[in-house]
This record gives structure tokens, sequence and C-alpha cells, in this order.
């Protein structure tokens, strides 16, 4: 492995290498400046050549969480009624004692699926999730989690059709003639795009973006389709029919490549342009450009995103905008096919854990205000919350937060600050940051493998999710003789369990790059790793999951009492809610200047946003950045950035996606008014 400057021998200004794990497809390098043990400065580093020695603003200003107010220093139990954040201080010894002592007390009482782990994307690496973590849960009995708030529908699109083949990669956006980014916005989220795209455009490509806001990149799109939420699968299907009906289809391709393509082409008939341009809420002279521009541009490439799939068309809506490469001809060229998630480019299969997870309970995520509140035999009576903050991230905050608040329910959470759901606590753990463990950060946007060591000491007494987990495990009798017991012994497993060139490279240079490339041309390098070596343009087990099958639109939940469609697209000052504890400016309801004047409302106005699930106060921001029947919050606000301390997830229902489970945050319908009574 590289060397690494010991924490405890900084003495002056020194810089280490790192890599950033959070949730954002790029992993950037990182150069960190260190001082005297204390972290000063953060910089990108061009040892991953694509990230190219820049960083995000919000991985800039990460020191602010290692040193904040809120971070975590020490295990503390509740000293006073659940929401109230007040702890008194224990030690990690009376800490893991308790904990391990209340999993056995419920097993044994209730049975394992009584406890519920509950974790997302806090740390995307490869040590910090799925590895000790699920080993003790595993062999403990407990119920099992869904990970479906994101990404979900378009996983099982991908894998269903293409095997989760690699995709074209940022580098190579500079060879396309048209860039399609649909339900993306790399301006706030996977930057590294944005100068690629800028180059394309310099060199003369087209850019279309599919949004229901102008993005910056939409501002200087060739076309921006702003659709309606949720509409976005009608936009697919009616290219699909332009491509069949005008003999545009690349059925030479389709032949040798892929099945399923009449079932498609059958589903995609009923779309016409006008149709779907009137269903989805935009010109049907631009869908029809659009179309045209698809059918005869190459190289053309589409950024499919995940904010598509965030409603109940989402699986549909990921599964015909992925297919259309393939029906339109777009591969085997540099810069041709498809964006999706690159993290299938390496061949990595987590063998480090137990294989056979237990039959036990599975719980989808997106349900866990139900689960807390319905008391299913067994009720949850213990939640462990890690990498998670479910109290503003989850569907149906009112419910969640309800369920919280049950006196019977233990609740650990083990978290780098003291979140909102921290606040619910019975027992909190302070974990450390990425600048204080080691870890494996693998990019899914640019396809990159990098190892992250510790910069400075830990922050207090903040342990790593592979030490706590290794000693939960030992302290319940779950641990076997030669297993890894701590952060350092999964770290060196996992090098011995990857294929041999990766961890090679890793040991001597801190990166690797994955057997196809870094670089693949999808048909030239890469191929479908289905089980025939074919595309799957209609796979019947989604088929099956979906209400009324593949390719079908379900219509708006829009009703006269909630008339308008409420989105909370990611935003510059949080990944996912991490990093919403830093001082932000009031967020505020972004609405067109529309849907403003029918209802009487001016710039700054107090607001209630509400539907029957709950209300959120805040002030108002009018705009035609949005289009007429959408309003915008963001994404990952805490409960302290609105007026009455709830955020867009109280206002979002808990239906699941098309297929695979997914979570429907852009199904939140709402009526917005001003308010005169302040909280």
């Amino acid at each position: 492995m590289p060397s690494s400057l010991p924490p405890s021998a900084a003495r002056h200004d020194q810089t280490v290498e790192t890599a950033c794990p959070l949730d954002c497809p790029d992993s950037c390098s990182l150069s960190v400046t260190v001082n005297n043990g204390r972290v000063i400065r953060l910089d990108g580093s061009t040892r991953n050549t694509v990230t190219a020695g820049y960083i995000c603003a919000k991985v800039r200003r990460f020191a602010a969480r290692v040193y904040g107010e809120a971070r975590l220093q020490y295990p503390a139990i509740r000293s006073a009624p659940k929401g109230s954040g007040s702890f008194a201080r224990v030690s990690w010894e009376e800490a893991l004692d308790t904990v391990s002592s209340r999993m056995r007390d419920v097993a044994a009482v209730w049975g394992g699926e009584a406890i519920l782990p509950f974790s997302y994307g806090g740390s995307n690496g490869l040590l910090s999730q799925d590895t000790l973590d699920a080993r003790l849960f595993r062999r403990l009995g407990t119920s099992r989690l869904a990970r479906t708030v994101c990404a979900a529908p378009t996983r099982a699109a991908l894998t269903a059709a293409y095997g989760r083949m690699p995709s074209v990669t940022y580098e190579d956006y500079v060879h396309a003639k048209l860039i399609v980014v649909w339900g993306a916005n790399p301006g706030t989220s996977g930057i590294h795009l944005v100068p690629y795209i800028r180059e394309a455009h310099r060199r003369g490509a087209r850019l279309v973006v599919i949004d229901p806001r102008a993005t910056s990149l939409a501002r200087h799109a060739h076309l921006h389709l702003a659709v309606r939420p949720g509409t976005d699968v009608v936009i697919g299907l009616a290219i699909h029919r332009y491509l069949f009906e005008r003999g545009l289809a690349d059925r030479g391709f389709l032949d040798r490549h892929a099945r399923g393509v009449e079932p498609l082409r059958q589903r995609a008939a009923e779309w016409t342009t006008e149709r779907a341009a009137g269903v989805a809420g935009v010109d049907r002279q631009a869908l029809e450009e659009f179309s045209e521009l698809y059918a005869r541009s190459s190289p053309a490439v589409i950024r499919c995103g995940w904010g598509l799939e965030r409603n109940r068309n989402g699986g549909n809506a990921a599964l015909a905008i992925l297919a259309l490469p393939a029906v339109g001809g777009k591969f085997g060229v540099r810069g041709g096919g498809y964006t999706m998630s690159n993290s299938g480019a390496w061949p990595i299969t987590r063998s480090w854990i137990d294989a056979d997870e237990p039959a036990t309970r599975l719980v989808n995520m997106n349900h866990l205000g139900r689960v807390l509140t319905e008391l299913d035999r067994p009720p949850v009576k213990l939640l462990f919350v890690y990498n998670c903050n479910p109290a503003v991230t989850m569907p149906d905050q009112n419910r969640v937060l309800e369920g919280l608040s049950r006196e019977d329910l233990y609740t650990v959470v083990f978290d780098q600050v003291l979140t909102d759901t921290a606040l619910f606590a019975d027992l909190v753990l302070p974990a450390t940051t990425f600048l204080e463990a080691y870890d494996l950060a693998r990019a899914y946007g640019p396809i990159s493998l990098q190892i992250t060591q510790p910069v400075v000491d830990a922050v207090g007494e903040a342990r790593s999710n592979a030490d706590v987990f290794g000693s939960l495990s030992r302290a319940l009798g779950l641990s076997r003789d030669g297993e890894p017991e701590g952060e350092l012994d999964m770290l060196m497993r996992v090098l011995d369990e990857v294929p041999p060139k990766i961890a090679a490279e890793l040991r001597e240079g801190g990166s690797a790059e994955p057997p196809c490339g870094k670089a693949p041309v999808q048909f030239v390098d890469v191929f479908p790793a289905t089980p025939d070596g074919k595309i799957d343009l209609f796979p019947e087990a989604l088929d099956a999951q979906a209400p009324t099958g593949l390719y079908t639109y379900l219509p708006d939940p829009a009703t006269e009492q909630y008339p308008l469609a409420l989105i909370s697209p990611a935003s510059d000052r949080t990944i996912s809610s991490s990093l919403g504890e830093l001082p932000r400016p009031e967020p505020k309801l972004v609405m067109h200047p529309q849907d403003a004047r029918e209802r009487l409302l001016e710039e700054d106005d107090p607001v209630r946003v509400y539907n029957d699930l709950g209300e959120v106060r805040c002030s108002l921001a009018i705009g035609p950045s949005v289009r007429p029947g959408t309003v915008v919050l963001p994404k990952g606000l805490w409960r302290k950035s609105t007026r009455n301390g709830s955020t867009a997830t109280a206002l979002a229902p808990d239906t699941l996606t098309d297929f695979a489970g997914g979570a429907c945050f852009n199904d939140a319908r709402v009526q917005v008014a001003r308010v005169d009574d302040e909280l």
C-alpha cells in the first residue's frame, strides 16, 4: 500500500493523498493538508485523472464536519425524553456491553427478526458497509433491509437488460455528436462530467436535457424538454415508436444482439409524438426534433440519471431510456451508448462475507414508518442505524418520527454527527469520517478504485464501522477463529480476495484499473453480462412485477385538492443529508410565476406546502427555473432548515415504484398557500 503520514507525526504542514468515498459518482482523489494533526485544507489531486485536481464545494468544506459542534466524540446514553438530544457520556466498554446485551435479550424474547439494521450510502466505501456489519446481522438472524430508497429501479432495469455492462465514461463524451442528459444534474452531483460536456459542445456536439427544471446545463442546451415529473417513460416510448415507425431502428443490430424487440415495439406503438407530448407537457415539435436528432446522430450518448426513477413509473422509465441505444443503433463507437452506474466494471463479489443470507423478514426501507408503527409480528424492538439519517431521508417523515418516538423501541445510532435521527436514539456511538479511517472508494461514474487512508487521528473516541461491528461480533460470540475483527484486518482480507492484479495495484500505488480499462467502448470492449450475452429488451421477470406490465404508464396522482408536483432534487449543499448540519442560507420553495400568480403569492412570502401527510413551512422563491405545476424543495434538508421542523419527505408517500420497490418522492402532490401565523 502507499505510504501514509502517521497522524501523530504531523507537526507542520504536510500533504496526504486519499480519496472521497461519499455517495457521488465521481470518487475524487484528494490532497489533504494537515497541520499539527488537524486538517486545514482539502483539495483535489491528480491521482484520479478524471477528477483532475478539483473537487466540489461540499467536500472542500468537509473539515467543518470533522471539527464541528455537531460531531459525536464519545458514546452516550439518552438522559431525557426521546427527541430532546440529551445524552450522558459512557465508556466504549459500557456502550458495547449495553448494545450486545440488548441484542441478546431482544433475540431471546422476540427472535432475531425483532432487530432491524438500517443503513444506506452515508459512506459508499467497500469496508464501511457490507463487511463485518453484514456478518454480524446475518449470524444474529435479524430482519434484512431492502436498500431501495435510491437506484433500485434503475439498477433492476440495467441488470435485467444488460447485466450491468460498463458504461460510457466521462472521458468519451468529447467524442459524442449528441449528448442527452436525462434526469441528472451534473452541476450538483457528478460535477466532473461537466467539463467533458462543455468540450464536446465546443467541438460541435448538440446537448439535450430532459428535466422539469432549467438546470445550468439545460440553460445552455440545444433542446430542453421540461417534462412533468413521472412522464419520462412516455417520452422514451415515443422515441422508440418514432424509430420503429420510420424505419430508423437498427434491425441488423437488434437481430444479432437483442431479444424482446417485438414486445417493446408493440408497447411503444400507442405513444405517438402528439400523445406523449401532451401527457408530458412538452412541445410536440420539440419532441419530434429530439427524436429525429437522436435517430440521425452518431456517436450519441445518454446520461441516464436517478431523478427519473423517483416516481410510480420509475422502473419503466429507466428501462425505456436504456433501451434506446440498442434500438437506435448507437453502440460500437467511442462516445456512443449510455452512461449509468459503472460499479459493475469491477469483478468484486464481496466473497469476504457469509455467502448464505438467512431467509428472515425482508423490510423495504421506504416502509420504515409503517414497520415502526404497525407493530408487525414480531415488532421491531431494536433499531440499529448507521450510514443513514432516516428521520429526514425516508418517505412519510411524520410516521417515521412517530415510530422513532416509541418508548419500547431501543434505537442505536452510530454516526459521525448528532443527526436528526440521533436525537431519538437511546444510545449514540461516534463514528470516524473518511479522513480518519481506511476504506476502498469505488466510483460509479468514472471507473476508479482507490484506497482511502487516515490523514489525522480520530476525533475524540470515534471508531470505524469495521472496528465496532467486529467488537459486537466478539461480544455476542459470533466471531470465528481466523476471521477479521477490525478495520485493518478487514482491509487485508479484502485485498487478499479481490483479483490479484487489482490488489497489487492498490497496494503499490493506491489505485487500480479494471479489466475492461478505464474507458471501454460498449459492444467493442464490453458486452452484456446477461445469461445469453444478449440485450433483453423485455425482461419477463420485470414484466411480472410491474402492476400493468412493462413499458406502460401509470397516470399522475395529482388531484384537484393537491395539483402541484413537489420534487426534491440534490443540491450543492449536501450529499443526500450528509453535511446538512452545517450552516446554510434558508432553503426556499421554488415556484413558477404562473403558479404564484394563481395563488396570489409573492417573492419571499412565508408559505405552507401541504398535503394529507403533513406540511412544510418555509419562504417562497418565484422564478422560471421550474416548469408550471411543479415546485421544488431541496433534498437532504435537516429539520432545523425549515420553519416547522419538517422537510420534503414529510410530504412524500411511501408508495413504491412499478418494479424493484423504489421510492416515489416525486409523486408527492401538494398545495401551497401563504401563512401569516408564523410558528
